[in-house]
């Protein structure tokens, strides 16, 4: 049950959003997750500041899991997304912020998991 949130400071095509969401589903698999049930949201031309300073390009990804991994997945995992944000976007690494949510209850289809 993971679902990745992406705000970034780019306007994304479908295309584009299409070809992350691809590769989000291949790298999910790092936090012992399958794409079957990964959500993905993006919220495109979103103002973000780093350091005082508006970012031409930048972006802030919030990934929310049913239970937990571990460090080293999560560290794997912000590999991944900094890797797949600068190949198809030209984010540098240090342009973007990475989260993780452990969640215990988690709800889809009236109930709980």
């Amino acid at each position: 049950m993971p679902f990745i949130d992406s705000k970034v400071t780019l306007k994304l095509s479908d295309e584009k959003k299409n070809s992350i969401k691809a590769k989000l589903g291949k790298a999910v698999s790092i936090l012992g997750k399958g794409e079957t049930y990964l959500m993905v949201g993006f919220d495109d031309e979103y103002d973000l500041y780093f350091g005082g300073n508006k970012l031409e390009k930048g972006a802030y990804v919030s990934v929310s899991l049913f239970g937990q991994a571990s460090r080293d997945a999560y560290n794997k995992m912000t590999t991944a997304i900094c890797d797949i944000l600068e190949e198809e976007l030209d984010i540098p690494g240090d342009h973007v912020y990475v989260t993780y949510h452990g969640i215990k209850d988690w709800g889809w289809d009236g109930s709980l998991f």
